[in-house]
Formats: C-alpha cells, structure tokens, sequence
C-alpha cells in the first residue's frame, strides 16, 4: 500500500508562476484534409463497420477512413 502523503501549512520554497504551456482547444482538433468520393462497398463490411463503430462510439465512416490511410501509408513506406 502507498504511504499516505501528509500535508502540513509550511512555506512552499521557490515559487515561479509559469506561462501557459498548453495547447489551445482548436490546436488539438486533428483535422486531415479530406476528398469527398463515392464508393460502393459489400454489405458485410458495411455492417462490420457499424458494429465496430458502435462498440466504440464512433462513426463507421471515420473507421473506414483511418484504415485506409494507414493501408496507403505502410504500402507507400514499403516502396
């Protein structure tokens, strides 16, 4: 078991006040660039989308996407 720390009213030493080192909210928005198509897939991987995208909250679209990217980027890698 951790040794439960015990805090006391004594002075805190050296103290700097530090400049906001975090990033704002719209900077850690990932936003790719992105090309709308149209495409015809099998109903199976279709649903097979849906239902992983569900379990995990997302959507199905964003899924799809993101395996593809990573398909291009390690066969392009590969070249």
């Amino acid at each position: 078991m951790k040794k439960r720390i015990e805090y006391s009213n004594e002075p805190l030493g050296d103290v700097r006040i530090t400049k906001d080192f975090l990033a704002s909210p719209e900077n850690l928005v990932f936003r790719d660039e992105t090309v709308k198509i149209t495409i015809s897939l099998s109903r199976q991987s279709v649903d097979f989308f849906k239902q992983v995208a569900k379990a995990h909250s997302t959507q199905y679209q964003k899924l799809i996407r993101r395996l593809l990217d990573e398909y291009a980027v390690r066969h392009k890698n590969a070249s």
